[in-house]
């Protein structure tokens, strides 16, 4: 596998030049703002009012044309780790094809307010349905990574006829880590986040993502995490970076996932182990968790209209890691 991205992927990745990794862990960091002020997106960004437990939001999203419409629209869901931009070559993959292409943060993440409340799968469903309402769209081919998978589960379940597709790119949640994991107070987890360090992110990444690539193009996503630390709403950010955390862990979707009904494609990294929550687990159970191909394939098996694809030597970014073979994936299933 070519280990090097291309070059038209590493100038789009996040519309920001990259700096070498010894220079963004040493260098001093200009605060982002607590909506990721100071970090470029690929394309316009837009924001939604929404209402969410009484608490006035907004929500950012891209709304990307396309130049020879294909008359279908897809929806990118990112992950917890990542903003939105993350989606760039996939956005320019789509929209090439002729797809009109919605790219939101979810509240709680990116460019999108950071709720007071905490964050319930079911809520950020709602958003998303409220956007495609906003935007005239009755229905959408969904494409959701990570965290984005679980809550693609929970729109695909809830509002199975706005969804033509369901592309769950390396999602989460395909085990209930309650099973593995015990519960963990939010303010531990505040306390061990804010610990954290850029080093030790980078770090993170790597080895719990089995992430292959260089490590300059890991250098914009440990930015969009840490140049947040210097703002004065950082204490707001943390919390709902955490209660997004606590989300995963307190509503499993893995006993829905075989009750889906839209068609639905699961792309996997074969190295991809990721179980969020692992290291609180019993020594003895860690094993056990974030066999995520594996239990893909078996999901897919009891599914009505699924199947599981799974990419050798790549891990938990498998659209950046082999945009190729996830490219032709995609055009491929959606094109059925």
């Amino acid at each position: 596998m070519n280990r090097t991205l291309p070059a038209a992927f590493a100038a789009i990745l996040l519309a920001a030049p990259l700096a070498p990794a010894c220079a963004a862990e040493t260098a001093p960091r200009e605060p982002y703002g607590i909506a990721l002020e100071g970090l470029a997106y690929p394309y316009p960004v837009h924001l939604l009012p929404l209402v969410n437990d009484g608490e006035q939001l907004s929500m950012a999203y891209m709304d990307v044309m396309p130049a020879q419409p294909n008359g279908r629209t897809a929806v990118l869901l990112h992950g917890r780790n990542f903003p939105s931009s993350y989606w760039a070559p996939v956005i320019r993959m789509l929209s090439d094809a002729g797809y009109r292409v919605v790219v939101p943060d979810q509240i709680g993440f990116g460019k999108s307010s950071k709720p007071a409340g905490e964050l319930h799968f079911d809520t950020l469903a709602r958003n998303t349905i409220a956007l495609l309402d906003h935007l005239g769209i009755d229905k959408a081919d969904v494409i959701a990574h990570s965290l984005g998978g679980m809550l693609g589960v929970r729109i695909a379940r809830a509002y199975p006829d706005r969804v033509a597709h369901l592309v769950l790119t390396a999602p989460i949640g395909l085990e209930d880590y309650r099973l593995y994991v015990p519960p963990t107070p939010t303010e531990k987890i505040i306390e061990t986040e804010d610990k954290l360090t850029a080093d030790g992110y980078r770090k993170q990444l790597q080895t719990n993502y089995a992430i292959k690539l260089p490590p300059d193009a890991i250098t914009p996503f440990i930015d969009a995490r840490f140049n947040i630390k210097g703002s004065p709403d950082y204490p707001r950010w943390l919390r709902a970076f955490v209660s997004s955390g606590q989300m995963i862990y307190r509503e499993p979707v893995a006993h829905e996932i075989p009750l889906i009904t839209v068609p639905t494609l699961f792309i996997m990294g074969a190295d991809d182990h990721n179980a969020p929550g692992r290291p609180n687990a019993p020594e003895a159970l860690r094993a056990r968790m974030g066999q995520n191909a594996d239990l893909a394939k078996a999901l897919a098996a009891k599914m009505p209209n699924a199947r599981a694809e799974v990419i050798p030597d790549t891990g938990h970014l498998v659209f950046l890691e082999a945009p190729e073979k996830y490219n032709q994936l995609v055009r491929d299933f959606l094109g059925r």
